[in-house]
């Protein structure tokens, strides 16, 4: 078995937890993310067509969590492969900049580098 690595893995440790921006209950997780928008996995169907207030609650190493409040709407929704599971893909109409900032480092967490080459 080949013992050594070329390329270091990355484990998420957990899922990135999206709320309802109003009342602060939890509505899905972020399934992924671009500058003008984003996709939520949900165990409910989500109204198309309809404004939210989503509010990102990013996990941080050393100090608080940040916060990142952000107004989408809803374009589409389907059900996932997974059962009870539903996919729904939102346009941003407005972020902070804070989501510009998780989405740089989302790239560049999930993006594999070469190895720098040995002296």
């Amino acid at each position: 078995m080949y013992k050594e690595r070329r390329i270091e893995r990355h484990q998420l440790p957990y899922f990135l937890k999206v709320f309802n921006g109003i009342n602060d209950r939890p509505i899905g997780f972020l399934g992924n993310v671009s500058e003008n928008g984003l996709m939520l996995i949900s165990h409910l169907p989500l109204m198309i067509g309809a404004d939210f207030d989503l509010h990102l609650k990013i996990p941080a190493d050393e100090g608080p969590q940040q916060n990142v409040k952000l107004k989408a709407r809803c374009l589409w929704c389907q059900e996932d492969v997974t059962p009870m599971h539903f996919d729904a893909g939102f346009s941003v109409t407005w972020a902070p900049p804070e989501y510009g900032q998780l989405i740089n480092a989302l790239r560049q967490y999930f993006s594999f580098y070469p190895l720098p080459e040995s002296a």
